[in-house]
């Protein structure tokens, strides 16, 4: 196996960790993301500013205009995740949206890029359809919640996953920007963009920072640690192979989800789950 799948692998589990922290979350979401993203802007920018302070060369216009749209986008899919997490269950929304990006890859490459994939691939799409078909027939959610709202928001989220990918890939490839300065650089631009919207909620930052302080802990230092890993093995890998192949979380998120929250019909959904995972497998390997 190459290094670089392998550490696509690692950041697929650390994404699983972090999502079912985020999922515990109960509270004002845009408080929450604001709060882990602060706390990873503070871990990881100074390896940033060190990075950059070796190379002095690194510096340029890009090293603002990539971060930024990369900031930009990952706030929509913070906020738009969160919301997902509070109005349905984990192994609804994780699933799509994570089947979703990958899917929304492919039909780019042929649309816009003018990509011609073979068999194997438009077969892995049908599938990661039929996948995401599974999870999201059952009638009714834990509690009597309808499912087009996990539907609804995991595909927007899997949009922005989409979105992120394919621009964060041009950065880092075709910029040639080193990972850590460009994450560190944006992570630290979305917080400093959410803070107005924090201040304007600051009284429920101190009830969160109390009570959730673990669970933003642990997305502060597990996100952008599988994010960084996933920017390395861009560089090493198309992203073609790299966006499916991290997408292997929906299959750990899913156990943990059913172990931890004890969601309903946890078969089916976990089925539903592996069926997305074969499906991005194929279009990897396609």
């Amino acid at each position: 196996m190459p290094p670089a799948i392998g550490l696509v692998l690692a950041a697929a589990v650390l994404h699983a960790v972090w999502n079912l922290a985020a999922k515990r979350y109960h509270g004002d979401g845009s408080v929450f993301v604001w709060s882990y993203m602060t706390l990873g802007a503070v871990l990881c920018l100074p390896l940033a500013l060190l990075v950059l302070a070796r190379d002095s060369g690194a510096w340029s216009w890009r090293l603002l205009i990539g971060p930024l749209v990369s900031a930009l986008i990952h706030i929509v899919y913070s906020l738009v995740l969160q919301a997902g997490y509070k109005r349905a269950e984990l192994t609804v929304v994780y699933p799509v949206a994570r089947g979703v990006g990958p899917l929304l890859t492919v039909v780019v490459a042929v649309a816009v890029l003018g990509e011609r994939p073979g068999l194997p691939a438009l077969a892995g799409v049908a599938l990661v359809l039929a996948g995401i078909t599974v999870v999201t027939t059952l009638k009714r959610q834990h509690g009597g919640r309808p499912l087009a709202s996990g539907l609804g928001y995991g595909a927007a989220t899997g949009a922005m996953i989409a979105a992120y990918t394919l621009w964060d890939d041009h950065a880092v490839t075709r910029w040639d920007i080193a990972p850590i300065a460009y994450f560190g650089i944006a992570v630290t631009l979305q917080a400093a963009l959410l803070t107005p919207a924090a201040v304007r909620r600051r009284d429920a930052i101190r009830p969160a920072l109390t009570r959730y302080w673990r669970e933003i802990a642990t997305v502060a230092v597990l996100s952008p640690a599988a994010y960084l890993l996933v920017l390395v093995a861009m560089q090493r890998l198309p992203v073609t192979i790299v966006a499916p192949a991290r997408e292997s979380s929906i299959v750990v998120g899913s156990l943990l989800a059913w172990w931890l929250f004890k969601e309903a019909q946890p078969l089916r959904r976990v089925a539903g789950a592996a069926v997305v995972l074969t499906g991005i497998t194929l279009i990897a390997l396609a």
